[in-house]
């Protein structure tokens, strides 16, 4: 276990430099800089344009520079824990960040939750009850959670929270806690526009994992060791829960590597219309304002946490699942 960790880790170190070329490729494809777009954009206003504070921030930020040496320049700041400046905000990217991940860890933390908790019971009643009403009933539902898009359910839930609760639209607190240290009221303002976002991005993720967890119970449901154990009389609910459901989790486990990083970056589209403070629509900016330090540094962030996760899911498959082996090779 520990030599396959070690191996594991190792790997990781090529696997995130190849990942850095390709964003800072991405990052740099669109033509020009935000500075040159700040310049331009100024200018289409009849403003003037501050030269020296412009030259100084490219020879600061090395955007003057060969695109070689600002990738190592950008590499070698994040080895440093300086992920840059972020020229749009104006200030470094760690505190751009850190001003909106909390928010975002929250309704993302909330949301996995909540698809837990009303998927999985679903998934198994469907399962265990196939081809009944409660089964077509729920089926249904499902397929309008996955048809429905993110987007328009938060308009619908929009109108209903504002018309019915008294929610106001849009955000997560209300106005007057906006930039306001954390107290109680903030936090119950919070948890009363929490619920919105939680249900409209939960939706297609619970619908999508009530078919897939029906699935994987159904297949096992029907092998041997099942129908040995049912003839032996073991209870029912021990039955399902002792091997069946565990082996029938092998998609959530191995989903780790897609949750982690979906805790930080939310779901963008849905913050946008909902707008939300999180790190979602911030990322969308940076990337449509070319600030070069902010996107790249976020993106690198993601990536390494798809790495970690790749790497959880796989020791706790492991863990799971007696079949699976960390290593490869015939066994006699």
């Amino acid at each position: 276990m520990l030599h396959y960790i070690i191996k594991r880790v190792l790997l990781m170190i090529p696997t995130l430099l190849v990942i850095s070329m390709v964003t800072f490729a991405i990052i740099q494809a669109p033509p020009g800089d935000y500075l040159e777009s700040y310049i331009a954009e100024l200018e289409s206003q009849g403003e003037s344009v501050d030269k020296d504070k412009i030259a100084f921030l490219r020879q600061q930020y090395g955007l003057d520079k060969p695109l070689v040496q600002q990738y190592v320049h950008w590499l070698g700041g994040i080895l440093q824990g300086d992920f840059g400046y972020s020229f749009e905000f104006d200030m470094p990217v760690s505190k751009v960040v850190g001003n909106r991940m909390q928010l975002t860890v929250l309704v993302s933390v909330a949301t996995i939750f909540f698809t837990w908790l009303i998927a999985f019971p679903i998934g198994i009643y469907s399962a265990t009850h196939q081809y009944s009403w409660g089964d077509y009933g729920l089926t249904f539902l499902g397929f309008l959670g996955l048809a429905t898009p993110n987007f328009l359910l938060a308009l619908v839930m929009l109108y209903f929270a504002n018309v019915y609760f008294g929610t106001s639209i849009g955000g997560l607190m209300a106005e007057q806690y906006i930039g306001q240290p954390w107290s109680w009221d903030k936090l119950s303002s919070v948890l009363q526009h929490l619920w919105i976002p939680v249900v409209v991005i939960g939706t297609s993720g619970t619908a999508g994992m009530i078919r897939r967890l029906r699935a994987n119970l159904l297949d096992e449901l029907q092998k041997q060791y099942v129908i040995t154990a049912r003839a032996k009389g073991l209870p029912r609910a021990k039955l399902i829960l002792k091997y069946p459901l565990r082996l029938a989790l092998n998609f959530f486990i191995a989903d780790i590597g897609a949750v982690l990083p979906s805790i930080i970056s939310g779901a963008e589209i849905t913050a946008v219309v909902l707008s939300l403070p999180t790190t979602g629509p911030m990322m969308l900016n940076a990337l449509q304002s070319q600030d070069m330090y902010l996107a790249g540094s976020f993106l690198m962030f993601l990536s390494t946490l798809t790495v970690v996760g790749v790497l959880v899911s796989d020791l706790a498959l492991t863990l799971l699942d007696p079949r699976i082996r960390l290593q490869g090779g015939h066994q006699r």
